[in-house]
């Protein structure tokens, strides 16, 4: 996540687990999956039988892509930390020049970009003073963030199975699914436009809606 990109010796006192947009892909991708699934459930000769395997089947799905997503985040972070170790221990065994060369260089470019030398420096002489770690594996919050993530995936699923649980009719059921998962994907987009600070985020969620109901359409025309 956020942490990893960030050069070792100028991490924040505190972050949060998952940023925004990070919580949002999450409920997306969790949402979308569930959503294909139930979708491919034929409501004309639905029994109570295939509608709870297609439930298992949309919860079975995104508890293990879920699982998957999880693991990714932690390989990714374990990755980013140890290159970021490398990283701390050839700024700390330069000169001043070099050092602020290999800090610019490892800065993603839209910050290189607006970073003058004063701010690079500043870096560096940071990452030099900031003590060299014993060990770069995972840590607590790690664990966590990639826990958070692994929830927001299955938990995302509920919403959309939840009608099929309370409702007897499949064709109503069907129905109120498509509306909390279009309801979902609006939230969705709204929110991920109030993130970006986005003038209209109404326009933001309705696209958001239009998007994910044209993706849930194409995975489930290719048999997804």
């Amino acid at each position: 996540m956020g942490v990893a990109a960030m050069p070792e010796g100028l991490l924040p006192e505190s972050v949060r687990l998952l940023e925004p947009i990070d919580r949002i892909s999450e409920v997306l991708f969790g949402l979308i999956m569930a959503a294909t699934i139930i979708g491919s459930m034929s409501v004309a000769a639905a029994g109570q039988q295939e509608v709870r395997t297609v439930l298992v089947a949309a919860l079975g799905c995104n508890l293990a892509w879920g699982l998957v997503d999880a693991l990714m985040v932690l390989m990714r972070t374990l990755t980013e930390r140890s290159r970021l170790g490398v990283l701390g221990r050839q700024v700390r065994g330069a000169d001043a020049a070099a050092g602020r060369r290999l800090i610019a260089a490892a800065l993603p470019p839209h910050v290189a970009a607006i970073a003058g030398p004063d701010e690079i420096d500043g870096m560096r002489r940071r990452v030099v003073a900031a003590p060299e770690l014993p060990s770069y594996g995972l840590r607590r919050d790690d664990y966590l963030a990639a826990l958070g993530v692994f929830l927001l995936v299955v938990v995302s699923t509920f919403p959309i199975v939840l009608p099929f649980m309370l409702v007897q009719d499949a064709a109503l059921a069907m129905k109120l699914s498509r509306g909390i998962t279009l309801a979902m994907l609006f939230c969705a987009g709204f929110a991920l436009g109030r993130y970006a600070v986005h003038p209209r985020p109404l326009l933001t969620g309705s696209a958001m809606l239009l998007i994910g109901a044209v993706l849930i359409g194409v995975v489930m025309a290719l048999g997804g």
